[in-house]
């Protein structure tokens, strides 16, 4: 369900029905209910004048085809970008994936991947996954360089 909450700044789609609305913000769901809405022509003007790629008007003219003019122009509006529910995994996650792939990583690779400088990266080796988390951390030289591996956690 759509709701549209008008409000003094513009029109706010909505997915469900606000427990409140501010003074001066109305919430409609249909053309009935903007019908209905106690909005005056200059702000009926001002509404459907920020709508994107209308034809901009300076009077009213019929009140009732306006509105439902409005209101054709509101449905039309793209959803708005939904907000991503899971936050981006942190740096340090991204490192410990990067360390426990079968492969591995250089300090050069987790330095790129997250825009550290490489003494930033082997402090976070030895301080943060070593120290902190208890991470075994071992490294061998192979053909591309020094890599590095988590082979499980510590026995403490």
């Amino acid at each position: 369900m759509r709701i549209y909450i008008i409000g003094n700044d513009g029109i706010t789609l909505c997915r469900e029905a606000p427990a409140t609305v501010d003074d001066g913000e109305i919430a409609v769901a249909s053309n009935e209910e903007l019908h209905a809405a106690p909005l005056s022509g200059k702000r009926l003007l001002a509404l459907w004048n920020a709508l994107p790629g209308v034809e901009k008007r300076r009077k009213v003219g019929d009140r009732e085809a306006l509105i439902d003019q409005l209101w054709s122009g509101i449905e039309a509006l793209p959803d708005p970008e939904p907000q991503p529910d899971a936050k981006r995994p942190s740096k340090q996650d991204e490192v410990i994936a990067m360390l426990r792939r079968s492969e591995g990583a250089t300090v050069d690779e987790v330095a790129s991947a997250t825009g550290w400088q490489r003494h930033t990266v082997r402090g976070v080796f030895s301080g943060t996954l070593k120290k902190k988390l208890g991470l075994t951390i071992a490294s061998a030289k192979e053909e591309r360089g020094r890599i590095y591996r988590i082979n499980g956690p510590a026995i403490l």
